[in-house]
């Protein structure tokens, strides 16, 4: 799970078109790929962009081992010649990244390579494979975490994830959606994040009583001592014998801090209105009652709708699945290649699917905000050498209804770039926050967004617009390839 060589974690295709580049005398030529995705998660009204750290370990890492030298050349497809170029493979280009934690829209560069065509080419895969799958899982637990309206949501999905290196960097990326922990100790081990758990129905099990149980939990965590209480039944016995302990424990003199009960199964809602009332007439008004079982956004809000009285969510199987959108949709596509002057000549992908025709050129985010409320009024997305000036009058419009329009008057908004510098000729330039601080900055990128940007159901959509000099661009190629 810790540096591993991924070099061989590529599609076989990628490998025969670098043959076939090398065969053709391109190998030297210069490209640049846009990976991006084309619609949000589960109906969402943003993303959150995660897996930077490990695409950054990925190209650090990438070479072809001996061993993985002997593999290729036993498949007797790959010719001497392209063999003897692996031998000496490293990535030289250039690549710039949305950092991750931040609010990303549908046709925006999450990174943007620039290399020689059979490096551009092998990255591919691994880092589709890589931004693809945090993403997804960063999105779902914002997500969660917004249906919670503040209460802490916690991670604890890895049974049920999809494979170890799944269910360790989906809890990374849930923790930099907005999740106070995780269950899962390795992840909280590799990146320093909280780790959080009670017990299983197993303990209560193992004891000849539900009360014992409870009580040499007690004994074993005594400032950390939530009872799970619905092995026998939740009302009758479980919190009336986790009141008995709690009581016992203050009589002791035991200081009671981070404690309470979890309900995991039956009606969340009425179960959690009763137990709140058995523990606030006992005296233990600030008992902490937390929920699980087969949790998501949409019942957590519901839950909420019926005045639950839970303070906790422990949220696992459709969270780390993402069980509701179980793909984010990322792709990877030419926008530009060089010239044999070394000119970039802008490229475009057309399709009856309008969704699918690409952005040419080498281009860069802006990010717009209101300068009164610092929340998002629109993207742009324009060509590398563009640049704005805030203390001119700023048009935005639609490329798809250019009718559409906003115009914002100088002094009025700020502007932001995107995209920021990750490896230059080979060399990562780039140090990764830790993921704390990924969370902590998400938090803030997501205060950025209006209220109407956020619910779950209908969300308002953010304009993601292409500037004036990029749609001319775009407009021409179309003609171009379209007019013969």
């Amino acid at each position: 799970m810790e540096k591993n060589d991924l070099t061989l974690l590529t599609d076989l295709y990628q490998l025969t078109m670098m043959q076939g580049y090398q065969e053709k005398g391109l190998q030297k030529k210069i490209v640049v790929f846009d990976l991006f995705y084309r619609k949000n998660p589960s109906g969402n009204g943003y993303a959150i962009v995660a897996g930077l750290e490990q695409a950054i370990d990925y190209i650090n890492q990438l070479h072809f081992s001996e061993q993985d030298i002997a593999y290729l050349k036993g498949l007797n497809i790959f010719s001497e010649t392209f063999i003897e170029y692996l031998k000496d493979f490293r990535f030289t280009g250039e690549i710039y990244a949305i950092p991750e934690g931040t609010v990303v829209f549908p046709h925006e560069p999450l990174m943007r390579i620039k290399a020689p065509i059979m490096e551009a080419q092998l990255i591919e895969t691994a880092l589709l494979n890589i931004i693809n799958h945090q993403s997804l899982i960063a999105t779902k637990a914002s997500r969660v975490v917004w249906a919670a309206q503040g209460d802490p949501v916690m991670e604890f999905g890895l049974r049920r994830a999809q494979g170890p290196d799944a269910g360790t960097y989906g809890a990374r990326a849930a923790v930099i959606g907005g999740c106070c922990g995780t269950s899962n100790v390795l992840t909280g081990k590799l990146f320093d994040v909280p780790v959080k758990g009670t017990h299983a129905h197993s303990w209560v099990m193992s004891f000849p009583d539900e009360l014992t149980a409870f009580r040499k939990y007690a004994e074993l965590f005594p400032n950390a001592c939530t009872l799970l209480v619905d092995t026998y039944n939740t009302l009758e016995s479980g919190v009336p014998n986790a009141i008995k302990v709690f009581q016992e424990m203050k009589d002791k003199g035991i200081e009671l801090k981070n404690y309470g009960i979890r309900l995991d199964s039956g009606d969340l809602s009425y179960l959690s209105k009763q137990a709140k009332k058995m523990l606030e007439d006992a005296g233990f008004e600030d008992a902490v009652i937390s929920a699980s079982s087969d949790l998501d956004e949409y019942l957590i809000a519901s839950l909420k709708l019926q005045g639950a009285k839970i303070g906790l969510w422990g949220v696992g199987t459709k969270l780390i699945t993402s069980d509701d959108c179980p793909a984010f949709g990322g792709v990877y596509k030419l926008a530009a290649e060089s010239d044999e002057n070394g000119n970039f000549i802008p490229k475009i992908k057309l399709s009856n699917n309008v969704e699918k025709v690409t952005n040419p050129g080498i281009k860069k985010i802006f990010r717009v905000y209101d300068k009164k409320t610092g929340k998002i009024k629109a993207d742009v997305i324009a060509l590398e050498e563009e640049t704005v000036d805030e203390t001119k009058v700023l048009t935005l419009f639609d490329d798809s209804a250019k009718w559409k329009r906003m115009t914002l008057q100088a002094g009025t908004y700020t502007v932001r770039e995107l995209l920021v510098p990750i490896f230059e000729n080979g060399k990562c330039v780039y140090q990764s926050p830790k993921v704390m601080e990924m969370q902590a900055y998400c938090n803030k990128e997501k205060d950025t967004l209006w209220e109407e940007h956020k619910r779950n159901k209908n969300p308002h959509i953010v304009p993601v617009d292409l500037s004036e000099k990029l749609s001319a661009l775009k407009s021409k190629l179309i003609e171009e390839m379209t007019v013969k």
